[in-house]
């Protein structure tokens, strides 16, 4: 699952780490890879990411196997990362003289040989070739949309992106996950803004909407998700909830998918 929206600050990193969290705290196994290279979703998950630290830069451009960057995260059985180095900066301009360019995260993916049920991958906040990469390698996009008046900009682009990559690389990619963060009750224009989103995606809007929250915001500088910082918090709730409907979401279409096939033999 691509976790993408070129647009900063709406929430993508800190979707990622509490829905990967919440996921592995609801017992699944779960691996988070880190594609941007400030690393904030390697700090949010207390994972040590400086120049020297084996990591995701080290797979797409030195062809190092996944399994030999990815480490265990601290406080969460069953949740994994591959962190982000400050080398990763450089990875745009260096991948562009590679051969197959755009599916070398892909390969590394498919190469990898630990069980699990979700791959979360952070993105950066572009429409890159590291973005481009990890709609290669994946099968579904969650896009986190912040309750604010720029909220629907750029998602245009963005999801053009998602086409392209769908018709020229990726057939089975699709968007299939909206998320609302950021949500302020108090305010008429967050909940205009959760209007127009739901009228605009229908389905794919999750029904959990994440709150504006200070323990969500203060949690990574602590080198914690919300979910070990505070576990009672509307916001640790809330991405609890958005994690489970997420996953039943999953299993209904997988249900479907095989009565589909099933129907087709």
């Amino acid at each position: 699952m691509v976790v993408a929206n070129q647009k900063g600050g709406v929430g993508k990193t800190t979707t990622t780490v509490n829905m990967a969290a919440s996921l592995a705290l609801h017992g699944a196994r779960v691996l988070v890879i880190d594609l941007d290279p400030q690393g904030n979703a390697s700090t949010a998950l207390g994972i040590d990411h400086h120049a020297e630290v084996p990591s995701i830069y080290d797979v797409l451009v030195e062809s190092k196997p996944l399994s030999e960057v990815v480490q265990p995260v601290p406080d969460v059985e069953g949740l994994f990362c591959a962190p982000a180095t400050i080398d990763l900066a450089g990875a745009e301009i260096e991948l562009v003289s590679l051969v197959a360019r755009e599916s070398r995260l892909q390969r590394a993916i498919q190469a990898y040989e630990q069980p699990l049920d979700y791959i979360l991958i952070d993105c950066p906040p572009s429409l890159g070739l590291l973005t481009v990469n990890a709609m290669v390698a994946g099968n579904e996009v969650l896009i986190p949309i912040q309750c604010e008046y720029y909220a629907l900009e750029g998602l245009g682009q963005l999801l053009r992106n998602v086409d392209l990559v769908r018709g020229h690389l990726n057939p089975a990619l699709h968007v299939s996950t909206i998320l609302l963060t950021m949500y302020d009750g108090r305010t008429r224009l967050a909940s205009q803004v959760a209007d127009e989103v739901r009228n605009h995606f229908g389905n794919e809007v999750l029904r959990t909407s994440i709150p504006r929250s200070v323990r969500i915001s203060e949690a990574p500088s602590y080198g914690q998700t919300v979910l070990t910082y505070d576990p009672g918090s509307s916001g640790a709730l809330s991405y609890l909830e958005a994690a489970r409907e997420m996953a039943l979401r999953g299993a209904v279409v997988g249900a479907q998918n095989e009565q589909s096939m099933a129907e087709g033999i």
